[in-house]
């Protein structure tokens, strides 16, 4: 067999492979016998028509197809072998000549994997962003925990307060007309947790019971109804049960029922335990980012449009099924945030992923990093015991599906390369920088009945 192999640019290689007349005829006719085999021909039992019939009633066309497909593995595989590449697809026949008697001559596109340049990965020194701990942490915390515990309870001689849960009713006009869905009664709302639009709960504050009253708003211009987008509105409301939170004290009792406490000081020492490991955890992730993000600046990497495509159309889908998961059309997202915006985000992300991909992947070949099996056991443990599923069933199950089994690998590749890089470079933390006021991102609110 004659191979010519040519690599171009983008990671791009042509080959152009010859196969002997020979091997040709052989498979030509396997696969004229194998077309007798298992198609009905008129006038003859399977399998012993001549092959002129066959060509008549197959035609040759399908027969030549079936050929390639059994001579062309073992041709691209010694392509691959020969010249030792990393391949991302399997390789792309442009076009073939197959005439019964000749050499077999097959011109084929191959899509390699992107070489990648690194420049120094270990020994760097980065700036990264402490965490501070908000000077109210701990009091929250407690806070949180007590509202956890408070009991509800009936008040009827006073106004709403901003920390109420409510019972009322309401009614919203646009425009004098009545909106969709913009109605309910008896509806129980937690004034200091609302997620109605902007302005509505706070205008349900100091109002007292069984007594009408207009709430005035303004929808978000970016509100997932386009009709109602910037739109004023007027809601009519009535409170018919106004309920104050009574929380628990703070005792020993008290620390015993929420958790494995005997007192009020071990409790306080559990959430002090948990502020801190999560300053240690954030900490680590800004180092994480940080060792990444400067990778990925300096990476040297000639990434084909055909692999961007695949990443992208494949992100698409998952942001397609992540809206269908959530009760909204993709029309309804382009409709919100615009095709381009969708579009532009989603080829950043799959730039993004690619090349992260490629720099662990490098990095990983560069240290010898590697999944083994303690490694895999033991995220399959940690994985069947946040599902709640036993360890042997989940594994099970995982083993048969092997895209899934893939992602669980890839993710721990993650895992110990980052590791590997967080331990290798030096981090001096610094104090966070003045936080400069953003747009807040676009993002799809939930349509759901009564989601104002």
């Amino acid at each position: 067999m004659k191979i010519d192999f040519e690599k171009e640019d983008h990671n791009i290689a042509k080959v152009a492979i010859e196969i002997p007349a020979k091997d040709g005829l052989n498979a030509y006719n396997r696969a004229v016998k194998s077309y007798a085999q298992h198609v009905n021909i008129p006038g003859f039992r399977r399998g012993k028509a001549p092959r002129n019939i066959v060509e008549r009633q197959i035609g040759k066309e399908r027969i030549v197809a079936e050929a390639l497909e059994t001579l062309l593995p073992s041709a691209f595989q010694q392509v691959i072998s020969e010249n030792k590449l990393e391949v991302l697809m399997q390789p792309r026949v442009e076009n073939y000549e197959f005439e019964v008697g000749k050499d077999v001559k097959v011109n084929a596109t191959i899509e390699l994997k992107p070489e990648v340049t690194l420049k120094q990965y270990k020994g760097l020194t980065l700036d990264v962003e402490e965490y501070k701990t908000p000077e109210d942490a701990f009091d929250k915390s407690l806070d949180n925990l007590l509202n956890q515990s408070a009991k509800l309870e009936l008040v009827v001689d006073r106004n709403s307060k901003s920390d109420d849960v409510i019972v009322f009713d309401f009614d919203g006009y646009v425009d004098g007309e009545k909106i969709e869905h913009g109605d309910a009664k008896n509806y129980t709302m937690d004034l200091a947790n609302s997620n109605f639009i902007p302005g509505f709960a706070e205008q349900l504050v100091d109002r007292p019971l069984d007594t009408d009253f207009d709430v005035n708003v303004t929808f978000p211009e970016n509100y997932h109804e386009a009709k109602l987008a910037g739109k004023p509105a007027v809601f009519k409301c009535k409170i018919h049960e106004i309920k104050e939170r009574v929380l628990p004290e703070l005792t020993d009792d008290f620390a015993q029922k929420v958790g494995p406490f005997k007192t009020v000081d071990e409790l306080k020492a559990d959430i002090q335990d948990y502020i801190d490991k999560q300053k240690e955890s954030v900490d680590k992730k800004n180092a994480e980012k940080a060792i990444m993000d400067k990778l990925h600046e300096e990476v040297e990497v000639d990434i084909h449009d055909a692999m961007l495509k695949r990443e992208a159309d494949s992100l698409l889908e998952e942001y397609k099924q992540k809206l269908k998961t959530q009760g909204f059309t993709w029309e309804q997202a382009i409709e919100a945030q615009g095709l381009d915006s969708i579009m532009k985000t989603i080829n950043e992300d799959a730039l993004f992923r690619i090349k992260n991909s490629l720099i662990i992947d490098k990095i990983s070949r560069e240290e010898n990093i590697s999944v083994d099996q303690a490694s895999l056991t033991a995220k399959l443990d940690s994985l069947s015991a946040m599902y709640q599923m036993d360890r042997e069933t989940f594994a099970k199950y995982m083993f048969q599906n092997p895209g899934m089994m893939n992602n669980i690998s890839q993710q721990i590749l993650n895992e110990k390369v980052i590791s590997f890089l967080v331990e290798n470079n030096t981090f001096n933390y610094v104090a966070p920088k003045k936080e400069k006021a953003t747009k807040s991102a676009k993002t799809t609110k939930s349509k759901s009945k009564n989601n104002i």
